[in-house]
C-alpha cells in the first residue's frame, strides 16, 4: 500500500520542503558515460529457477531456435540443454544450415560422435533440401496459374505461401520478397493489415526495427483497425502489432512508447509465440513501465490494469518489484532486481538494455526518495538504498549535474540540501516577461498597419539590375525611410 510521506525510517536530519523549480547553475561537466550495450561474449550462471523447457515451450519456429541458440552461446551450464531443445525444433523445418550448425555446436559442447557429421545427418540434410525444393517448385507452378487468371486474391496467397516456405527454410531476405509482392494484389484493408504482420515479422529476424515501426503505423491507419479498436474485435491482429511494435521501440531505447504497447495487448489474445509469449510480455512490459512511468502511471496502468495484471501473475517477482518500487521499498526492489538479472541476461533481445533499464530504475528511485525533502542525510539514504555513502554521493553528483535533482551537497557533512526558489519571486519574473512578451507583439502588429496604410511594402525583386529594368529607383535618396502620416 502506499506509504505515507514524512520522515525516512531511521533517523534524523530529514526536513520537508516547499514545493521547488528544477532549476541548477550551470556548469562545465563531462558527460556521464552512458549505460554500454551487454558485450557479445558475456557469460551468465546458471539462474536458480529457470525452467529452459517451460521457457522454449512459448515458442515456436524461427524465433524458438535463435533465442535456445542465444542461451546456449551465453550460459554454459544450459549449454547442452538449450541445444537439444534446439536440434529437435530445427529438425521440424528445412532449415538445414541452421540444422548442421547446432550439429557442430553440439559436437563441440559434448564430443559425442552421434552429433558429428555421419551419414545419417548428410541423409537428413539431402532429404530436408530435396522436400524443400519440391515444395518451393509447386508453390511456383501454383502461383504462374494463379497469375494467367488473374485472380488476384489467390496470387497474394501464393505469394503468402512463397513467403512462408522461405521463412521455414531460413531465407529471410527471399521470404520479405516476396511478402512484399503480395502488396500489389492486396483488395482489401483486412489484405493490408496481413501483409504488414507478415513484413513486421520478418523486419524483426532481419533487426530492421524502423521498417517494423513503418508497417505497424500502415496497419494501424487502415479501415480494418480502425474498427477493430472501436468496436474491441479482432484483439488478436491487435496484440500481435503491439507486441511487435513495442519490440522495436523498445530496441530504439524508447521505452516509455514500448511499455505503452506491451501494456495494451490483451492477456486473453497475445497469440503470436512466433514473436514474443506472454511470459516476455510481462518482462519486456514490466522493466520499462518500472524505468520510464511516474508514480500515477505506474499505479493506474500497470499495478491496477486489470489486463497487465494478468501477465504478472506469469512472472511473481517482476509483480514484487514493481510493488516494492510503488511503496518506496527501494533496498528490497533494487536487491530483487539484482537477483533476477542473470535470467533477465538470457533474453536475447532484453540483454542489450539490461544496463540502462536498471539506471534508470535506481536513478527514478534516488530522485523520489530526495523529492518531498528540503535535506536528507546521506548516511540516512545509504542505509535505505544499501549501499555505502561514497558510492550513494557519487550517483547524486551525477544526478545535480544532469538537472534532474535540484540540490546542494555538503561533503564535509555528508548531508545533500534542495535549493529554495522563492515561488512569490518566479512567478512575478514570469508575469512581467508575459507581459513584455505581449507588448512587443502589439507594437510589431501596430507597425505592420501602418506600414500598409502608408504604401510601404518590401519589393521582392532582389536583383537591382532587374530593379533599374522595372522602373524602380534604387539610389540611396530613394532608400531614405518616407516619413509617415499620422
Amino acid at each position: 500500500m502506499p506509504v505515507q510521506r514524512g520522515k525516512q525510517p531511521g533517523g534524523g536530519g530529514i526536513n520537508r520542503r516547499p514545493q521547488q523549480l528544477d532549476s541548477v547553475e550551470p556548469m562545465q561537466i563531462d558527460d556521464p558515460d552512458e549505460p554500454q550495450d551487454a558485450p557479445s561474449d558475456f557469460v551468465v550462471e546458471l539462474p536458480t529457477n529457470f525452467d529452459l523447457d517451460s521457457y522454449a515451450s512459448g515458442y515456436i519456429g524461427l524465433i524458438k531456435i535463435r533465442r535456445l541458440m542465444f542461451i546456449a552461446k551465453h550460459c554454459p551450464g544450459l549449454q547442452e540443454e538449450a541445444l537439444k531443445l534446439a536440434l529437435a525444433c530445427v529438425e521440424e523445418t528445412h532449415n538445414t544450415s541452421t540444422y548442421i550448425t547446432i550439429r557442430q555446436k553440439l559436437f563441440q559442447c559434448t564430443k559425442d560422435s552421434k552429433y558429428a557429421e555421419n551419414e545419417e545427418s548428410t541423409l537428413f540434410v539431402n532429404q530436408t533440401n530435396r522436400k524443400s525444393a519440391i515444395t518451393l517448385e509447386r508453390l511456383d507452378a501454383d502461383l504462374k496459374n494463379y497469375r494467367s487468371n488473374s485472380i488476384k486474391e489467390s496470387i497474394r496467397r501464393g505469394f503468402d505461401a512463397l513467403g512462408d516456405h522461405y521463412m521455414d527454410c531460413g531465407d529471410l531476405s527471399s521470404a520479405l520478397k516476396m511478402y512484399t509482392r503480395a502488396r500489389d494484389h492486396c483488395t482489401s484493408s483486412k489484405h493490408i493489415v496481413s501483409l504488414c504482420l507478415n513484413i513486421m515479422k520478418v523486419s524483426v529476424f532481419l533487426g530492421n526495427w524502423q521498417q517494423v515501426l513503418n508497417y505497424y503505423s500502415k496497419a494501424e491507419g487502415t479501415q480494418e483497425m480502425a474498427e477493430s479498436h472501436k468496436n474491441n474485435i479482432n484483439l488478436d491482429t491487435v496484440s500481435r502489432l503491439k507486441c511487435a511494435a513495442g519490440l522495436a521501440e523498445m530496441e530504439g531505447r524508447k521505452y516509455k512508447n514500448a511499455a505503452r504497447c506491451f501494456i495494451q495487448t490483451s492477456f486473453d489474445h497475445c497469440v503470436c509465440p512466433d514473436v514474443m509469449s506472454p511470459y516476455t510480455v510481462a518482462i519486456y512490459g514490466g522493466l520499462c513501465a518500472l524505468a520510464s512511468f511516474d508514480r500515477e502511471e505506474l499505479f493506474t496502468k500497470v499495478i491496477s490494469s486489470s489486463s497487465f495484471k494478468q501477465f504478472l501473475e506469469l512472472e511473481p517477482f517482476l509483480r514484487d518489484v514493481i510493488m516494492q518500487f510503488y511503496q518506496s521499498n527501494y533496498a528490497t526492489c533494487l536487491q530483487t532486481l539484482d537477483n533476477l538479472r542473470d535470467t533477465f541476461m538470457l533474453d536475447m533481445y532484453l540483454a542489450n538494455h539490461i544496463s540502462a533499464l536498471y539506471k534508470q530504475i535506481r536513478n527514478k528511485a534516488l530522485i523520489q526518495y530526495f523529492s518531498p525533502y528540503s535535506s536528507v542525510d546521506l548516511h540516512v539514504m545509504a542505509s535505505a538504498f544499501n549501499t555505502d555513502v561514497v558510492s550513494l554521493e557519487n550517483e547524486l553528483i551525477t544526478l545535480i549535474l544532469e538537472g534532474q535533482i535540484s540540490a546542494r551537497i555538503d561533503s564535509h557533512a555528508k548531508v545533500m540540501y534542495a535549493r529554495e526558489v522563492d515561488e512569490r519571486s518566479a512567478v512575478f519574473q514570469k508575469a512581467v516577461e508575459v507581459g513584455d512578451a505581449y507588448v512587443l507583439r502589439t507594437k510589431v502588429l501596430l507597425m505592420r498597419a501602418l506600414l500598409q496604410n502608408n504604401n510601404i511594402v518590401v519589393s521582392h525583386i532582389s536583383d537591382p539590375n532587374a530593379m533599374e529594368d522595372a522602373g524602380v529607383d534604387t539610389s540611396p535618396a530613394a532608400a531614405a525611410p518616407k516619413r509617415m502620416k499620422p
